[in-house]
C-alpha cells in the first residue's frame, strides 16, 4: 500500500522501518519540528526525520495540521492510508477522512486503558502486570477510536519504563505490519472500545515524580521504574534533590513514613504501613549516579533523617 507515515522520536522509527521492510511504499513522513536539546539548546532532528532522510523519504515538520497545508500535502502524496505512531499531533477531521483506508494508530498500551500521552510510564507507575499495543482505527477524539487488533505483553517485576518502551516497540512494528495487511486483504475487523474501562495516561512532568513516603513501599516501587529514564523518581534531603534511579522493596518496622531507618551499607527509608524502600542508585545534585553505599561513604544521613 501507498503510506503516509506520522511519527517522532525513536519509539517510532522501529514501526517505520518495518513497513519499509515489508514492501510498502512509503510516500511521506510527517514529524514534529526540530527543537532545541541540551544546554546549549542544540536544535536536534527527531529520530524518525534522521531515518526518513536516510531512505530518501520526503519529510513534513509542520507546526500545525489545521490551517489546510498539510491536507494539501496529503492530497498531493495521495496514500491509501496514513499510519501514526507516537506522532504528538492531534489529526483533524479532513486529514483523517482523506486516505482510502483512513488513518490507523498503534497506541502503547491495552485500550480503552491509559489512552493519552505516557501510557508506558503509567501502566508501570500504577503497577499492572500486563500491558501492549493497540492498533486502532482513528477518529476525532484522543485514542477513542475501534480496535483493529491488539498485541499483549507481561511486563516485568524489575522492567522500567525505559526498557518497555524498547520492547513495545518491536510489538508495535510487527503489529502495525500485519495490519496493513489485514487491511490490504480485506479481512480487518474493527471493536468499538468499552467507555465503562476507560483510564487516562496524562503528559508527565517532573513534580509527578516527587515521591511521597505516605505511600507504600510498592507503590513507590513502581513510581522508580516508571519514571526511569525520564524524568527520574526523586527526593529531597537536606533540601537538596535526590534522585532514585534504582530501588528494591525490602522488610520494614515501625516508624515514621518518610524516615531513614538503615544507614549502614544500605540506606533504606520507611514507608506507609510498616513497609521500607532501599535506594540502590541513586544521583544527588550536580554529581554522577552511584550506589546509595557509595553516597554513604561521602555523606553522612543520620538514621531518623526526613526525607520530603
Amino acid at each position: 500500500m501507498r503510506i503516509v507515515f506520522m511519527g517522532t522520536p525513536d519509539y517510532s522509527v522501529r514501526t517505520l522501518k518495518k513497513i519499509i521492510d515489508a514492501g510498502h511504499e512509503v510516500a511521506g513522513v510527517f514529524a514534529q519540528p526540530d527543537k532545541p536539546v541540551g544546554r546549549k539548546h542544540i536544535l536536534t532532528a527527531p529520530p524518525v526525520k534522521v531515518y526518513a532522510e536516510e531512505k530518501n523519504i520526503p519529510v513534513f515538520q509542520p507546526n500545525t495540521l489545521r490551517d489546510g497545508s498539510a491536507l494539501s500535502i496529503i492530497k498531493d502524496l495521495n496514500p491509501d492510508i496514513i499510519v501514526v505512531v507516537a506522532y504528538g499531533k492531534i489529526l483533524p477531521k479532513e486529514i483523517l477522512d482523506f486516505p482510502k483506508f483512513g488513518c490507523i494508530n498503534g497506541h502503547a498500551s491495552l485500550l480503552p486503558k491509559y489512552r493519552g500521552a505516557s501510557p508506558i510510564q503509567w501502566c508501570i507507575c500504577c503497577g499492572e502486570k500486563e500491558t501492549g499495543v493497540t492498533v486502532m482505527q482513528m477518529d476525532e477524539g484522543m485514542d477513542t477510536g475501534d480496535i483493529i487488533d491488539v498485541a499483549k505483553t507481561k511486563i516485568g517485576e524489575t522492567e522500567t519504563a525505559e526498557e518497555l518502551f524498547s520492547r513495545l516497540s518491536v510489538i508495535s512494528a510487527d503489529l502495525t505490519v500485519k495490519v496493513l495487511d489485514d487491511i490490504k486483504n480485506g479481512v480487518a475487523k474493527r471493536i468499538k472500545q468499552d467507555e465503562t474501562k476507560v483510564t487516562v495516561a496524562p503528559v508527565i512532568n517532573k513534580e509527578m515524580a516527587h515521591l511521597d513516603f505516605s505511600e507504600d513501599a510498592e507503590t513507590l516501587y513502581n513510581k522508580v521504574r516508571g519514571f526511569y529514564s525520564w524524568p527520574c523518581a526523586y527526593t529531597l534531603i537536606d533540601g537538596k534533590r535526590l534522585k532514585i534511579l534504582s530501588a528494591r522493596v525490602v522488610s520494614g518496622k515501625p516508624s515514621v513514613s518518610g524516615t531513614v531507618i538503615e544507614n549502614e551499607g544500605k540506606l533504606v527509608i520507611s514507608c506507609k504501613g510498616n513497609t521500607a524502600l532501599e535506594l540502590l542508585t541513586v544521583q544527588a545534585e550536580g554529581s554522577k549516579p552511584m550506589t546509595a553505599q557509595n553516597l554513604l561513604n561521602g555523606k553522612k544521613i543520620p538514621l531518623g533523617t526526613k526525607v520530603l
